[in-house]
């Protein structure tokens, strides 16, 4: 029996090379991936991954939010963003606690712990984020963010 398909079922390669050329979702997860890898590096001192900064910085606010707050801020469903929890609250960055008002609730609390990693990490990631945004022209980084806001937003609306 021959492993060939029948050419309806092939894929041409021109298709193959319109959706390396065209396709956003390749082109933010190939953007997305190498600025997580370089902000990965600069903050690998303080024993940080890039994602575990935003998580941090997410929690750096006069109340502790909540964990769908939090989801929603960073656009993870609430399973992904317990099993990053994990580590940081193992190693003492942060608190899970139950909401005073509503105990079914969970509130994310940046411990002084966090915070001094937290602060230790601003200043590599002020200076990493410079660099990234130096690679675009003028412009093009505020241009950039409102764009990918607005596909978020729109995504948002779609879904609701």
């Amino acid at each position: 029996m021959s492993s060939k398909l029948p050419n309806h079922e092939i894929v041409p390669f021109e298709m193959t090379l319109f959706v390396r050329d065209h396709c956003l979702c390749l082109h933010t997860q190939r953007v997305a991936r190498m600025v997580a890898r370089r902000f990965d590096e600069t903050l690998r001192p303080l024993g940080l991954k890039s994602g575990q900064f935003s998580l941090l910085m997410s929690l750096n606010r006069p109340h502790p939010p909540t964990l769908g707050s939090v989801a929603d801020l960073l656009a993870m469903d609430r399973t992904t963003l317990t099993a990053n929890l994990k580590p940081l609250e193992r190693d003492g960055l942060i608190e899970v606690r139950p909401d005073e008002r509503d105990r079914r609730a969970r509130r994310l609390v940046l411990t002084e712990k966090g915070r001094a990693l937290l602060f230790r990490a601003v200043p590599i990631w002020t200076s990493t984020h410079r660099d990234v945004e130096s690679a675009l022209p003028p412009g093009g980084a505020d241009r950039l963010r409102a764009d990918l806001n607005t596909l978020l937003h729109r995504n948002e609306k779609d879904r609701s």
